[in-house]
């Protein structure tokens, strides 16, 4: 007899998870007790607690659990997401993770945390992706996460994406992404020439909304994007200068589309309640984030998480 389960999948972007410790091999003077941000073990772990508080929650309401599987990005190293998933709230759903130490400049990776109990993987890499700069030097960006596993026993694979930022220009920055975009959807076509009956979820900070060139080179004819209903001038997973975006997605194979499939997809949303919302002030509504520039604001993240929500039929 057949045993359905409802189960989420979703993507954080945790802004600047960093430990207080100053690692010299990259850029995060800002984030240690005597920097500008005055980056504390209490400032650390305030927010650590108020992320331990949401994570469980995400999806929970449709799906009747927390996210079995939680993509991340901004986090410094393991250590931080250990810290993460061992606080009291987390604790006992028995999150793992994997995590790659990635080249980025700022010491900033991908990550999964998935639950043990519905989830083994199988396999896990990091893809890096070779970028320049227009005078000819490297580029370090994040790499691309590729983990394949068992979600109670069907196979599935995750690709965790966290793209180059738009900070110097939309145009100025979009080749970048799109080169980004290429090299995700050659993991894809690899993925699918190894088992043409493969499933695949990618999901991300793209730093691209659902109309970009990037985001259609990546979906090409066999992704669905159903988080882009939620793209609006009053809507989306974070905000800058008052205006809405979509930049953190999940991107779904048409394969989780068959309702007679093990996996199905039922549907996706962006979690934005209001306490993970500014309360007042000229930003109310936003993403109730730690910082606004050098200001600590003890909030939660500049990007609300969005997730998707499977039927698995073993």
């Amino acid at each position: 007899m057949d045993t359905d389960y409802k189960f989420g999948m979703a993507f954080y972007n945790l802004e600047n998870l960093f430990d207080t410790i100053d690692d010299p091999h990259t850029m995060d003077e800002d984030f240690t007790p005597d920097s500008r941000k005055k980056w504390t073990d209490k400032r650390l772990h305030k927010k650590l607690d108020k992320l331990s508080r949401v994570i469980p929650q995400i999806g929970k309401e449709q799906s009747g659990h927390p996210p079995v599987l939680l993509g991340l990005a901004e986090v410094e190293n393991r250590d931080v997401i250990e810290m993460l998933t061992e606080k009291s709230h987390m604790r006992e759903f028995n999150y793992q993770i994997v995590h790659f130490d990635s080249p980025d400049e700022r010491g900033i990776d991908t990550a999964l945390i998935y639950r043990k109990d519905y989830f083994e993987v199988l396999e896990a890499q990091s893809h890096s992706v070779g970028l320049t700069d227009d005078d000819g030097s490297i580029d370090h960006t994040r790499d691309i996460l590729h983990v394949h596993g068992l979600l109670v026993g069907q196979p599935i694979h995750l690709l965790v994406n966290h793209w180059p930022s738009r900070r110097k220009g939309v145009e100025e920055t979009e080749p970048k992404r799109l080169e980004v975009a290429t090299a995700a959807r050659a993991i894809v076509e690899q993925i699918k020439y190894s088992d043409a009956d493969a499933s695949i979820v990618i999901m991300g900070d793209f730093n691209d909304g659902p109309d970009s060139k990037s985001i259609a080179l990546l979906s090409a004819d066999d992704f669905i994007n159903p988080l882009s209903r939620e793209a609006s001038p009053e809507s989306g997973s974070l905000s800058h200068d008052h205006e809405w975006y979509l930049f953190d997605q999940i991107l779904i194979d048409h394969k989780l589309l068959d309702p007679s499939g093990n996996i199905y997809f039922l549907k996706s949303d962006i979690y934005d309640p209001d306490y993970l919302r500014e309360y007042d002030g000229p930003y109310q509504g936003t993403p109730f984030r730690s910082y606004a520039g050098r200001k600590f604001l003890g909030g939660y993240s500049d990007h609300f998480p969005v997730f998707t929500v499977f039927r698995v039929v073993v």
